[in-house]
């Protein structure tokens, strides 16, 4: 019984705490979404992200930390007690969103791993990305691309493929038909690859199987939003200049009419999946380029935001240092009405 207690006590608590955080991110994600686009497309993806995962870390945190030891240490093991209504309740609750994110992730990595051997098929070729070539032999290269050269790989794939697009959890590889190679020119191949790439060196697949974790339901606009973050992001870190926005503009136009006919799978990123509407803001947004690197609020927010995050998370851990104990016992005392 006493075990029984002990899980019944801090699944209540775990999804107590998801509920409550993932309701109140549901309210607020947008104000923070409209101050995040004052600063890089980048530091808009990571705090979208960060939002979204915040409610699962913190409450994994709460359990492992608060309630699961102030469980062992406080509760005596001599008292039978039964089980109340609330606990037994939330319980249930909280293992019903464990196994449901684990149902979400598994069930993407399958029907994805089902596609890419479907792409496999027709496969005709393979190059690493550092001698990444067209039929006339011409090199991709360009601005971040020295990361990207250590394990990215290209996959000439079969014609049931999108035209461009990146799958793959722990070795992401990119994946090109014969239709993109045909319709974009030189230029404009090496900036939609160098932009694959950047999904590639972010881990954006990997980001997107997290996310099927901590399904929750109306926070769907959420991550739209954050992917719609993320191909900006890339588009941004894949161009130097306004020529290659130009191509990678150009690049964009070009295969948006070719990717309608093949709907990319779950847990990979294409040049073009997202609806036109959000394909036209990038679009434009190439069009208008400029280097935004220069832009001073842009630099001091990323300079400075993991210094103030690190920060933090040195307060934290001294603020939780100093008050263990007593949060121990409150947290105890609000078990025990959880188990009456």
């Amino acid at each position: 019984m006493f075990a029984a207690r002990g899980i019944s006590v801090s699944l209540s608590i775990f999804v107590l705490v998801y509920s409550v955080l993932s309701v109140a991110i549901l309210c607020v994600w947008r104000r923070v979404w409209v101050w995040g686009h004052r600063h890089s497309a980048k530091s808009c993806a990571d705090l979208l992200f960060a939002l979204r995962v915040a409610p699962l870390v913190v409450a994994t945190g709460v359990t492992l930390v608060l309630a699961v030891p102030s469980f062992l240490l406080l509760e005596p093991r001599t008292v039978n007690e039964s089980l109340g209504g609330p606990s037994v309740w939330l319980a249930f609750s909280g293992m019903a969103v464990l196994m449901a994110g684990v149902w979400n992730a598994a069930i993407a990595l399958i029907r994805a791993s089902r596609t890419v051997a479907h792409w496999s098929t027709g496969t005709s070729a393979t190059v690493t990305s550092a001698t990444v070539t067209r039929a006339t032999g011409t090199s991709v290269t360009g601005p971040n691309m020295s990361d990207s050269k250590k394990s990215v790989s290209v996959l000439r794939s079969s014609a049931g493929a999108p035209p461009l697009i990146t799958a793959g959890i722990g070795r992401p590889s990119v994946w090109l038909s014969q239709a993109a190679e045909f319709v974009l020119t030189e230029r404009e191949l090496q900036s939609a690859l160098r932009h694959e790439f950047v999904h590639v060196r972010r881990r954006d697949n990997l980001r997107k199987l997290i996310l099927r974790l901590v399904a929750f339901p109306g926070l769907e606009r959420l991550e739209n939003a954050w992917r719609e973050a993320t191909e900006m992001t890339a588009d941004d870190a894949a161009v130097s200049s306004i020529s290659e926005a130009l191509d990678l503009a150009a690049a964009v136009i070009k295969l948006s009419r070719l990717a309608a006919l093949h709907p990319p799978a779950e847990l990979t990123t294409a040049l073009v999946h997202s609806p036109a509407g959000s394909v036209n803001a990038r679009v434009e947004r190439l069009i208008a380029w400029k280097d935004r690197r220069n832009d001073r609020p842009q630099n001091r927010f990323n300079r400075y935001s993991f210094g103030y995050a690190f920060c933090a998370a040195v307060a934290a851990v001294a603020a939780l240092a100093v008050s263990y104990s007593a949060l121990l016992i409150r947290m105890h005392a609000a078990t025990e009405w959880l188990v009456r």
